[in-house]
């Protein structure tokens, strides 16, 4: 039999002495080496980078992710996703030469940045001031390799007014608990959402628009160009 080929070979006879096939798997693909290198363990931003085709791998980083006295959201984020990648980069393993990419995102509203509720008192407040308004959601994205390339997302995201039962109900789901600002717009937190102006992905956590420009700085294409058409 040539290699690759599907075998033909009866697995065993079924009650009816029919021959029961099963199809053979075919031999593994060589390993990919990853693009790039992303420091975080958010199953969210993995699935948004899958969804462009970008292989890669992850890493563990953790940092304090503390604001600092009077910092500004915009800056808030651009330092940690720059202090994510560049810790990332620094503990690669020795082979990889990868890029490392790294964001991060937080809700301000009236000056305040609202991070990840860790109790049920501070989730209701965050749903009472985000409730009937417009906020805005922050995302910075860092690619560390040669040089450090930095990329900023702002979106407006309006809130409909939303019961005190609904905030309950909505913290007893678990969903808020790892969540800037206490809700997630690709889960149940969509409900709340009247209105968005800017990058949903960015919302989610990884702006592609934003990640795809850093990509093409550092010199990864997510496109081939088209091979030349045949001449007549």
């Amino acid at each position: 039999m040539s290699p690759g080929r599907t075998s033909h070979r009866p697995d065993h006879i079924g009650n009816n002495g029919h021959a029961l096939f099963k199809t053979q798997p075919k031999p593994l693909m060589e390993p990919v080496s990853p693009r790039v290198l992303l420091a975080s363990g958010s199953p969210r931003r993995r699935k948004l980078l899958e969804q462009i085709g970008l292989f890669h791998e992850t890493l563990d980083v953790a940092l304090d992710e503390t604001p600092l006295p009077g910092e500004a959201a915009a800056d808030y984020v651009l330092r940690l996703a720059v202090s994510k990648a560049e810790a990332g980069a620094r503990f690669r393993p020795s082979t990889a030469t990868q890029p490392v990419l790294a964001a991060d995102t937080t809700v301000a509203v009236d000056g305040r940045i609202l991070g990840k509720p860790l109790t049920r008192e501070v989730f209701l407040e965050m749903m009472e001031r985000l409730s009937g308004r417009t906020h805005q959601v922050i995302t910075g994205v860092a690619l560390v390799g040669t040089l450090v390339y930095t990329r900023l997302s702002v979106s407006q995201v309006t809130f409909r007014e939303i019961l005190p039962g609904e905030a309950q109900a909505y913290w007893e789901t678990g969903e808020p608990r790892d969540k800037a600002g206490g809700y997630g717009i690709q889960g149940m937190g969509a409900i709340f959402v009247s209105n968005l102006q800017g990058s949903f992905s960015g919302v989610m956590g990884l702006p592609l628009f934003e990640t795809a420009e850093l990509l093409q700085q550092a010199g990864i294409e997510l496109f081939k160009p088209l091979a030349a058409s045949r001449q007549a």
